[in-house]
């Protein structure tokens, strides 16, 4: 579970990484010790253009794959993904094979989960443990790079995040793609070429969401 080199000097791995380990150790957590810091692996803060900001990951074992809505490529769509996906398809007219989302991660999307732990069948158990202070330092690091896209999806990502954006950066705030709330604001909001065309206008290369 060594820090990414890219990110490694963030506070966060001297400051609340060694007690969050510790307290991992002997657990059987997901996504385990390969994916923790999968998001982070996938995407350094030079080439971070957008944030997409998820809870924890998912709780079934053998779903979560350490990125953010992402599940393992043999996995049936969470509903969540499944509406991302629905709006996805009327916006730019494709999807993603799989639910899979690497392709995203590997363009410059950061897939990065508020907690990057969670206990199997315990939702949001490791919330409380530390692990945003990693997710606004990780959104810090990449500001400096440049001009960011935030996507953010419901209440948390807002409150988590959104304090964060300057007037450089594109913000789209809608609720979140869950079942229980996503016909209030998140469908209809065509934030994936919204993200391209911003991209565009910055003569910046846009994501290839179907990938």
């Amino acid at each position: 579970m060594t820090p990414p080199e890219a990110w490694a000097d963030l506070p966060f791995f001297q400051q609340e990484w060694p007690a969050i380990r510790n307290r991992l150790a002997g657990q059987d957590w997901l996504p385990g010790a390969d994916n923790v810091f999968a998001a982070l692996q996938a995407t350094s803060p030079a080439e971070t253009r957008v944030v997409i900001l998820g809870q924890d990951p998912y709780p079934t074992p053998g779903h979560a794959n350490g990125l953010a809505f992402s599940v393992t490529a043999e996995t049936p769509l969470p509903r969540s993904l499944r509406n991302i996906f629905a709006e996805l398809q009327d916006d730019v007219g494709a999807t993603p094979p799989t639910g899979d989302l690497s392709g995203w991660a590997r363009q410059g999307v950061l897939l990065l989960n508020s907690a990057l732990s969670v206990l199997p069948g315990q939702a949001g158990v490791h919330a409380k443990w530390g692990w945003h202070h990693l997710a606004r330092q990780a959104v810090a690091a990449a500001q400096d790079h440049g001009p960011l896209a935030f996507l953010l999806w419901g209440n948390h990502a807002q409150k988590t995040l959104a304090d964060l954006a300057r007037p450089q950066d594109l913000v789209i705030a809608t609720a979140h793609p869950s079942p229980l709330s996503a016909r209030r604001g998140f469908f209809g909001s065509r934030p994936f070429s919204r993200i391209n065309d911003w991209l565009a206008n910055q003569g910046r290369q846009p994501i290839d969401w179907t990938a």
